[in-house]
């Protein structure tokens, strides 16, 4: 066997298996914890550091991206059949 040869097929078992992992992640686990407010749900205002409602959560948690272009596929297969 060709040594790149091996070393595609072992790239692409790699790449085949984290991509399958972060899907099996977004089917289990679809939201986290947002990084802006760290789960809080709450950030401080920039001269005032009074508390306010995240703007990019809600609750502190978010759907993660993955989980996002799933609903995005989802929902425009479910449009094209109906």
């Amino acid at each position: 066997m060709h040594p790149l040869l091996t070393l595609a097929i072992a790239a692409a078992t790699i790449a085949a298996t984290v991509t399958l992992g972060y899907a099996g992640l977004c089917w289990v686990s679809p939201f986290t914890t947002c990084q802006r407010c760290a789960g809080t749900g709450r950030t401080t205002t920039r001269f005032l550091r009074r508390p306010r409602a995240c703007r990019r959560c809600d609750r502190g948690m978010r759907l993660r991206i993955g989980r996002r272009v799933f609903n995005f596929f989802h929902r425009l297969r479910a449009e094209a059949n109906r």
